[in-house]
């Protein structure tokens, strides 16, 4: 080789250094980024506990409705009265569903049957459907929440 050419190519020492160097930049970018994610919240969104589910005329007498994305039911009976239960089965968390030929609530994972006030009838089910709070807000609208646990003869009289 010439010795323009042995000018051009890095010594060993600083080929060493340049690969060196480039790796300790690597490592640290790449701990920099564990430490940002270890460092920003782990945050789960969950939907609200409390929620709008209409109005009073949306439901007519005499109903049952599920609402499947709230999981929860709103029953409306045959003097008008409303009151919300739980969609949500006490054994093992499926969600259940309304079988308005036989007016009951049923768990479709392990028989569980529950009347229309979420008495269990049958199954494996070790507790009742629970009732949750109902009420009505300024506008009129129905507001559910499901933190708060009511006793099986509150209701809503509108």
């Amino acid at each position: 080789m010439e010795e323009n050419d042995k000018k051009d190519f890095p010594t060993r020492r600083r080929f060493f250094e340049i690969v060196g160097s480039g790796a300790l930049t690597i490592t640290g970018l790449g701990s920099g980024i564990f430490i940002v994610q270890y460092m920003s919240p782990n945050v789960l969104l969950e939907p609200s506990n409390s929620f709008r589910v209409g109005t009073p005329h949306d439901y007519p007498q005499g109903s049952v409705t599920l609402l499947p994305n709230r999981k929860v039911y709103i029953v409306r009976d045959k003097s008008g009265y409303f009151y919300a239960l739980s969609a949500t089965c006490t054994h093992l968390g499926c969600i259940t569903g309304w079988k308005s030929e036989e007016e009951i609530i049923a768990c479709p994972c392990h028989g569980s049957r529950f009347d229309i006030n979420g008495q269990k009838i049958a199954g494996p089910a070790p507790l009742p459907l629970p009732r949750v709070k109902i009420d009505l807000n300024d506008k009129g609208e129905l507001i559910v929440d499901k933190s708060i646990v009511v006793s099986e003869d509150a209701i809503l009289k509108v």
